[in-house]
């Protein structure tokens, strides 16, 4: 058995999970498994295939986690030889056969990058509304599951440039938990809902309609991390830098668009003026 980090850019894809008819990124590492002849023919996992979460549609990861019965001789670089280049494996990790990437993480923590230039938020709102959401709680008022709500969540936010940077961790979260509560702590932050919300949202009765919380974007989301007390990854050099470099022109990339938005928005005032 053999475990592996994978960090993915995934504003393209339809989330994790396999899907029919529309891109995510569980069928793009199969796709490269096939590619690559790991797979025996035809599409099916290979025996152990496993991830650490379902990531939602949008939601970008570094340390995504994957773990099924591998060749010795598929090493990152190898695996990465087949792969677009928004998802890139750069670590791994042996583990015993019965390991399983989902139900043996102990944590899992997500960073949530929220725009919030000084003087749109407080700030102090912000922490306060996410350290009432701290500790155990029933979150069923901020997921659309059913089951596996009761989750005890740890938390920090720390302000970077003109976003605050929401992180949580948990030893897993419920569809959307994350997304619903950074637009909760977003809402309190901005004067649009009381402190007091909190309470409410963690109340046994379900919040109906309007009281309910959206969910907030799920672009500015990444998965940070996902702990395995018993296994040790080792970096794979060449992945590695190959990654910061693909991720790094993506970076400069979309940089470059948001100068031309900025044009576009100074050349309107202009013309407004």
């Amino acid at each position: 058995m053999r475990a592996y980090r994978v960090a993915y850019d995934g504003r393209r894809f339809h989330g994790f999970q396999r899907q029919p008819d529309v891109p995510t990124v569980s069928d793009t590492l199969l796709a490269a498994l096939s590619d690559l002849d790991v797979l025996d023919g035809g599409t099916d996992p290979p025996p152990g295939y496993a991830a650490a979460g379902r990531t939602d549609a949008g939601v970008s990861a570094i340390a995504q986690t994957v773990a099924f019965d591998a060749p010795d001789w598929l090493t990152p670089r190898a695996f990465d030889s087949e792969l677009p280049p928004d998802v890139r494996v750069w670590a791994a990790a042996d583990a015993p056969p019965a390991f399983h990437a989902t139900h043996d993480a102990t944590s899992r923590e997500y960073d949530y990058h929220l725009h919030a230039p000084t003087g749109s938020v407080d700030g102090e709102r912000a922490t306060a509304a996410l350290d009432a959401l701290r500790g155990e709680h029933d979150f069923h008022n901020l997921t659309p599951d059913a089951d596996g709500t009761v989750r005890d969540l740890d938390g920090a936010i720390r302000r970077d440039g003109d976003y605050l940077v929401v992180r949580v961790r948990a030893s897993g979260f419920a569809r959307q938990l994350v997304r619903r509560l950074v637009a909760l702590v977003d809402e309190i932050a901005r004067g649009e809902r009381d402190l007091g919300a909190v309470d409410r949202v963690l109340a046994p009765e379900p919040l109906p309609g309007p009281a309910g919380v959206p969910a907030a974007p799920a672009e500015p989301l990444v998965l940070t991390d996902v702990t395995y007390p018993d296994l040790a990854f080792e970096r794979d050099p060449e992945a590695a830098a190959s990654a910061r470099e693909i991720f790094r022109e993506r970076r400069v990339r979309h940089a470059t668009r948001a100068r031309v938005a900025e044009d576009l928005i100074a050349g309107v005032d202009g013309d407004a003026n």
